[in-house]
C-alpha cells in the first residue's frame, strides 16, 4: 500500500541526525543521574534537551503547514479545514507539554 508523501520527506535525514542526538541527550541524561551529578547541571541538560524536542516540533509543524495543509486546502475546503483542526489539535497537545 503506497502512502501520500509526507512534507518533511525532504528533510527526513536532517530530522533522523536530530533525533538521534536527542538520543544521545536522553542517555547522557541518565548517566548524570546515575553518577549523582549536581542537579543544576542535570536541568540545564534537560533545557537543551527540551529545546532540541522543540526545534524538531516546530519544523515538523511548518513542513505540515507548508505540504499537507496546503495541499489539503487546494483539494478542497473541507480537507483543508480538516487539515487545520488536525493541526490545531497538534499545537494544542505541543503548548500543553
Amino acid at each position: 500500500m503506497e502512502h501520500a508523501q509526507h512534507g518533511y520527506i525532504g528533510n527526513k535525514d536532517d530530522y533522523l541526525k536530530r533525533l538521534r542526538r536527542i538520543e544521545g541527550q536522553a542517555r547522557g541524561l541518565q548517566r548524570m543521574v546515575e553518577e549523582e551529578s549536581y542537579c543544576i547541571d542535570i536541568l540545564t541538560q534537560v533545557s537543551a534537551m527540551t529545546k532540541a524536542l522543540q526545534a524538531v516540533s516546530l519544523g515538523l509543524l511548518s513542513e505540515h503547514m507548508n505540504h499537507c495543509v496546503v495541499n489539503a486546502a487546494q483539494e478542497s475546503d473541507a480537507a483543508g479545514q480538516e487539515k487545520v483542526d488536525e493541526a490545531m489539535q497538534a499545537i494544542a497537545r505541543l503548548v500543553r507539554s
